[in-house]
């Protein structure tokens, strides 16, 4: 970034130094103006007393598909070569590139990328760039991923230019044994990389300070050769801050948009974001301080456009680092920011200055942005839905029942009094439907949401509570069979389950997905936590944070074995199955083992031969809550069952 020392940073273009830079014409001048120092080939590095002995060098090997990875980004060094004044300090710039290669691989951070943005060098001049190139030397040496474009600083006028030490130096032919590199526009100053990670390949477009229509085509074209790829794309020049930086740590107003589209930056929009849908991330160095902001792109899909530059922070940034931490498993993307060379250092030995910029945590340099990957990629990364499975392929052995409730009427639309859900086992343990009184004509109706991997892709819709019971449930026959069962050999209860918005803990808690009627005290049980009045058995969302329960009387006890889960969300739909070996009850949700899963022998559940319910729970003999939410299918199995034989396998 070119700085004039007559401006101020807090006004409009023409008064102050951002307004300044935004001028294209004048900052293309202010880089070839500092470019024509004089050469000073072979000058003797200037070097700082602070500066740490270079570290071990590892070897670079990223891991492509686990599904947390890191990209790694770092914006201007220039203060760091300035070649034509004889001050060049490679140290700091090293010690990161050591960081990034000794951090690909490792679980933590899993680095697999490096995008510099620019402003390499404050004077253009070619003796910079021989100090440059032999500090990037450390990344080829290992054959790291890595892209570079030029900054004002670095070059002057459009990606027209022709030959310059910038082209010279880190131009198309640096790449040419690069595993990334995927190719240039005709002037080399536009780049295309693709790494890969999470299993997918990534495409990065590192594009020039001052693009042409030529490099714009280019970049439109080869998005469009690669439709499946989502796209980082990174400039110099695209987004500035537009807040103060006169305080430490900054005031960063609204630290999630705090930045705007510059002149040249609305060029890009307008010429290559917005209707490339591919496009996600956008990454640019220039302006300080650092921000960010969202734009929703002509798709009506968020694009995320961040600034990192540090150059006017201690020694001129040092060669400080901004890493991308993605997790596909997790929707996040969380970024830090950090200087590896202050990190090298003992911390005794670091000045003040130097301690305070080890690590920048201010909500402009470290925050976490949420980012659904799937859905976002899906309008070009489509995702196949998982087809529904027919019934015979998860009536394992031993399925005592199995419920589902998809194809059997139009969602929206009611299941009236009596209506009968078969038991697709065959054995005759179908369900009735019971209506309170009282009860809206449409308390239950038939639903088309469904869990990803459920294999019915259908729910019914309850719409039940408390004070006064409201609303229907399902029931089986007195004569069901399922109704005399006790499972003494073990038991799998699997359903899936999704709690709406509008639930609430005093209406809609502790009620039952899946209850057995019967009460414990007509069942002989007492002892400590029994309650004579409750269920002999109870798969239930609790009151407390929408916590899982499942509390059952066994045959060995007199007294209830209770499990317990974690708070399950709204509007996310949850796997919830129970195995028991016959000595042993495990609660899991979405197949993970819960922290409240007793050590205690609790054989099989007790029963009276009384009906099982659905979204139905007794107390003292009747009907006191009916469930709120949607239930997927449920199976019941006599026998435990591994995680791979649940019914999301």
């Amino acid at each position: 970034m070119c700085v004039d020392e007559n401006t101020s940073p807090h006004h409009p273009a023409g008064h102050d130094r951002r307004g300044f830079l935004r001028n294209a014409a004048l900052a293309g001048a202010c880089a070839a103006a500092a470019g024509a120092g004089s050469l000073v080939l072979g000058a003797t590095p200037a070097s700082a007393a602070e500066t740490s002995p270079q570290g071990e060098l590892g070897r670079w090997t990223p891991d492509p598909t686990a599904l947390q990875f890191t990209f790694a980004v770092m914006p201007d060094t220039q203060y760091l070569y300035w070649g034509s004044q004889d001050s060049v300090n490679r140290t700091p710039q090293e010690e990161s590139f050591r960081y990034i290669i000794n951090n690909s691989g490792v679980a933590d951070n899993n680095i697999v990328f490096m995008s510099h943005l620019g402003d390499l060098s404050q004077d253009a001049d070619a003796s910079s760039f021989q100090q440059i190139d032999k500090a990037f030397d450390v990344l080829d040496s290992r054959g790291a991923a890595y892209s570079v474009l030029a900054g004002n600083h670095d070059v002057s006028g459009d990606d027209t230019r022709g030959d310059t030490p910038y082209l010279r130096t880190l131009g198309p032919q640096r790449f040419r044994h690069s595993k990334t590199f995927a190719g240039s526009d005709r002037t080399g100053y536009n780049t295309a990389h693709i790494f890969r990670a999470a299993g997918r390949s990534w495409l990065v477009l590192a594009l020039d300070w001052r693009t042409t229509d030529q490099g714009f085509t280019w970049a439109d074209e080869f998005i469009k050769a690669h439709p499946g790829m989502p796209v980082i794309l990174t400039s110099h020049d695209i987004v500035y801050s537009d807040y103060d930086d006169n305080v430490f740590p900054y005031e960063s107003g609204d630290p999630e948009n705090n930045a705007a589209l510059s002149e040249h930056g609305q060029t890009i929009w307008d010429r290559l974001i917005k209707e490339n849908d591919q496009i996600f991330l956008t990454l640019n160095g220039h302006y300080w301080p650092s921000g960010r902001t969202t734009k929703k792109n002509a798709h009506g899909n968020d694009v995320s456009l961040h600034i990192a530059n540090y150059q006017n922070r201690f020694f001129g940034g040092g060669g400080m680092i901004r890493l991308y931490h993605f997790d596909l498993a997790r929707n996040t993307i969380d970024v830090e920011t950090l200087n590896p060379w202050i990190l090298a250092q003992a911390p005794e030995s670091r000045t003040e200055l130097a301690a305070e910029h080890a690590r920048i945590t201010g909500p402009v340099d470290n925050f976490s942005i949420p980012i659904d990957f799937e859905k976002r990629f899906s309008g070009f990364i489509p995702v196949p839905a998982r087809p529904a499975r027919p019934a015979g392929r998860v009536l394992v052995k031993g399925t005592q029942a199995y419920w589902r409730f998809d194809g059997q009427g139009t969602p929206g639309t009611p299941l009236a009094q009596g209506r009968t859900i078969h038991d697709l086992t065959g054995k005759g343990n179908d369900l009735s439907v019971v209506t309170l009184p009282g009860t809206a004509a449409d308390a239950l109706t038939w639903s088309g949401d469904h869990h990803p991997d459920q294999p019915g892709h259908g729910s019914l819709s309850f719409t039940g509570g408390r004070n006064p019971a409201t609303g229907s449930y399902m029931a089986t026959s007195a004569t069901a069979p399922l109704n005399r069962q006790t499972f003494k050999g073990g038991y799998t209860i699997e359903t899936f389950v999704r709690i709406p918005l509008d639930w609430d803990a005093g209406r809609n808690g502790n009620a039952s997905v899946l209850s057995r009627r019967g009460a414990a005290g007509s069942a002989g049980k007492q002892g400590k936590n029994t309650d004579p009045s409750e269920p002999l058995a109870q798969l239930a969302i609790t009151n407390n944070g929408r916590e899982v329960q499942f509390n059952h009387y066994p045959l060995n006890n007199t007294y209830p074995t209770t499990n317990w889960s974690h708070g399950l969300a709204e509007l996310r739909w949850w796997h919830i199955a129970v195995v028991s070996d016959g000595r042993y009850a495990k609660l899991y949700v979405n197949g993970a083992p819960v922290a409240d899963d007793p050590k205690r022998v609790s054989n099989g559940l007790t029963s009276l031969g009384l009906p099982w319910l659905v979204g139905g729970h007794e107390y003292a003999g009747a009907i006191d809550i009916v469930f709120h939410g949607n239930i997927g299918e449920i199976r019941i199995v006599d026998r435990p069952l591994a995680k791979h034989e649940f019914l999301t396998a």
